[in-house]
């Protein structure tokens, strides 16, 4: 199963949080559609997606995506992902 807690912060606050869940096991090369999926649940842009974001989330149960991780403008400052099984 998946749990991923998505929060927006602006701040230090968090503004908008959810919790994204799926019946399946974790497959890192699905990662990105994880993502989109989270970024529409949160409305807002999803951000670019690189090697390192996955294997900061694989290793460290957390990601944060800043300002520079997104192509589009963004009225937060950081996106954070956090594995909520712990």
């Amino acid at each position: 199963m998946i749990r991923i807690w998505a929060k927006l912060y602006k701040d230090g606050k968090i503004i908008k949080q959810c919790i994204y869940t799926r019946n399946e096991m974790m497959d890192y090369s699905m990662f990105f559609d994880y993502l989109r999926e989270i970024c529409d649940m949160l409305d807002c842009p999803t951000p670019v997606l690189i090697k390192t974001h996955i294997f900061n989330y694989a290793k460290y149960n957390n990601v944060k995506f800043t300002i520079d991780d997104f192509v589009e403008k963004i009225s937060f400052d950081k996106l954070v992902l956090e594995n909520a099984l712990l």
